[in-house]
């Protein structure tokens, strides 16, 4: 079994679910009492946000790919990004090691394709509908991305940062998330990708009509493949 190296606490809510589905998921395939050989680099996320805030993306990268590194030299075999945001700097992470990262965008756009799907909607941070790291990535693996309007993008960040971050789960937010993934459906989006890890601890499958990538659950996924393969 491969170890990977998960650089984590962005926020530390979704990284309890990336632990939680990478043991459940090699548990499943391999029985017993196996469990997945993991390493995690918990970054301070007060400090990460302040960088996102002042754009300093530079900053972020080195942070991130310092972490990277000292996972690589405790003998893990690749790396996550336990978060979509931060994707924006995967390039200068992956260019800090010497072993694969495992690129969310990349996990995600495999299983939308694989669902038969070509246009999707994006739910996400500002940065991750708005810097087009993200929808540029998905676009040049044939997909077709869209993203809510500035009133619905500034709603769904606030309720990112404001509660989901902090564990809390509003209901009035909920009802907000569903009427926008409704916009989107009517907009000709045929599925809707949870573009940030925390979206998920809100929005279930079971809560509106079209298909829902959980890009938590599908990361983690890639690595279980990955550590086994």
């Amino acid at each position: 079994m491969k170890t990977i190296g998960l650089i984590g606490g962005m926020s530390w809510e979704s990284t309890a679910d990336y632990y939680r589905y990478i043991n459940q998921g090699v548990n499943r395939r391999l029985g017993g009492l196996h469990s997945a050989k993991c390493m995690l680099y918990s970054c301070d996320f007060e400090e990460v946000v302040r960088l996102q805030k002042a754009g300093a993306w530079g900053e972020a990268a080195a942070l991130l790919a310092d972490a990277a590194r000292k996972l690589e030299a405790g003998g893990c075999d690749a790396i996550l990004i336990c978060t979509n945001t931060m994707h924006v700097v995967a390039g200068e992470v992956q260019q800090a090691v010497g072993i694969p990262l495992l690129n969310i965008v990349d996990a995600t756009a495999d299983r939308v394709k694989t669902n038969g799907l070509r246009k999707v909607g994006l739910l996400g941070t500002l940065y991750t509908m708005e810097h087009g790291f993200y929808t540029d990535r998905l676009r040049e693996q044939g997909l077709d991305a869209i993203v809510p309007g500035e009133v619905d993008r500034l709603r769904v960040h606030e309720v990112i940062f404001n509660e989901l971050c902090k564990g809390e789960l509003n209901p009035d937010s909920k009802s907000d998330f569903m009427r926008i993934v409704e916009r989107l459906r009517e907009r000709g989006a045929e599925g809707v990708i949870l573009g940030c890890t925390e979206i998920p601890l809100l929005l279930k499958q079971g809560d509106v009509d079209v298909p829902l990538f959980d890009t938590t659950l599908i990361h983690a996924e890639a690595a279980v493949s990955f550590a086994l393969s």
